[in-house]
């Protein structure tokens, strides 16, 4: 049996640093475990590359040769990925051991882990190939706490749900991370949104939102 994160999250919520932070760490206490580049798009690495998509297909030459934007171009690499699994990607497993662990860093398009199947597919495949997964969904604190979160709890909500619809989509064991709390001045802020009071929330985005959306508040708390 293989093992396998997939990291995932908003575009600069630090999943590559993450990933770079853990092999390093992995190094210090003499563990194994191989990087896996899923984003067509990235250029610069803090950690070795073990497998690359670019090698497989990249951004830049799908936005050139066919002429998509960024977000269309990387939806087009990720499905050509699907596409590749029974060939290219299963070559590059052959590279592993049974009990390998492997890391995914994943691109930052929110659609690819809410509502695109790609990775549930490409989930999907890894199971078929007898690896055990979980999810690491980073989130970066500087957006929610640095600029005053407690006066702005939609930002909270927001993340919530997306987080949310991850792991409905993904169906995977599932940790979520605020990043760069190295960052956040008031610990205390922060402590009080890990396990939040309903009514709270509640009342704050009354607070912040038109009477008119009342009922939808309070079902998004309930949620």
């Amino acid at each position: 049996m293989g093992y396998a994160q997939l990291v995932i999250g908003p575009a600069g919520s630090g999943k590559s640093t993450y990933c770079s932070t853990l092999y390093d760490h992995c190094q210090t206490v003499g563990r194994t475990i191989h990087i896996v580049n899923l984003d067509p798009a990235a250029e610069h690495f803090n950690y070795p590359v073990d497998m690359d998509i670019r090698e497989l297909i990249s951004l830049d030459d799908v936005m050139e040769e066919i002429g998509l934007g960024p977000n269309g171009g990387l939806i087009y690499c990720m499905e050509h990925l699907e596409d590749s699994l029974d060939d290219w990607f299963d070559e590059q497993l052959e590279n592993y051991l049974d009990d390998d662990y492997i890391v995914f860093d994943c691109p930052s398009q929110i659609e690819l882990f809410t509502h695109v199947p790609v990775l549930r597919n490409f989930v999907e495949h890894l199971k078929c190939k007898n690896f055990n997964i979980c999810v690491v969904y980073l989130l970066d604190s500087q957006l929610f706490f640095i600029v005053h979160f407690v006066s702005d709890v939609t930002k909270y909500i927001s993340g919530c749900m997306a987080s949310l619809s991850a792991m409905i989509q993904l169906e995977l064991p599932h940790i979520n991370i605020l990043s760069k709390m190295d960052l956040v001045s008031n610990k205390k802020d922060v402590e009080e949104y890990l396990d939040p009071n309903a009514q709270v929330l509640l009342s704050q985005l009354n607070r912040e939102m038109a009477p008119r959306f009342g009922k939808w508040n309070k079902c998004l708390v309930e949620l």
